[in-house]
């Protein structure tokens, strides 16, 4: 079937493709988070389906600042490993740069751990670059333990 949008009915193989990501999540937030984002205007996501059977998802969102045009950032772009090399994850790539230039947008920006080398050069493949290095800092916020 290939590209389509995500629907409720996503959700239990949405919560496997973030634990492919490396975030262990509940299915019941992940119903609520995509509830809540496919009506948000500032994201697109979207999924890919291979033999009735999601093996992909991209989700981004717009990115605005006071120093840069808008564009788009990816949160998440993940293929099964047993569909990866098929080119699932540049077909999602390629709708995205389609939306962001229906949308000029100047850009599309990612980030990816440092760790995930095998990624990286699929980036670059796609035409992408590495810019700088960062270092990730994170501060939870509360008492919430679940992220």
């Amino acid at each position: 079937m290939g590209l389509r949008s995500l629907t409720q009915n996503d959700v239990p193989a949405l919560a496997e493709l973030a634990q492919v990501l490396g975030y262990p999540v509940e299915e019941a937030f992940v119903a609520q988070q995509l509830a809540q984002l496919l009506v948000d205007e500032s994201h697109f996501i979207l999924g890919y389906e291979k033999d009735g059977q999601l093996v992909g998802f991209l989700d981004s969102q717009v990115y605005e600042s006071l120093y840069a045009p808008k564009g788009f950032n990816v949160l998440g772009l993940v293929v099964l490993p047993s569909h990866q090399g098929q080119g699932i994850g540049r077909e999602l790539l390629t709708a995205l740069e389609e939306e962001a230039s229906n949308r000029a947008f100047a850009f599309i920006r990612l980030n990816s751990g440092s760790q995930r080398l095998n990624a990286h050069e699929f980036y670059r493949r796609c035409g992408y670059e590495g810019d700088k290095m960062q270092v990730r800092f994170f501060k939870r916020i509360g008492d919430r333990d679940d992220f």
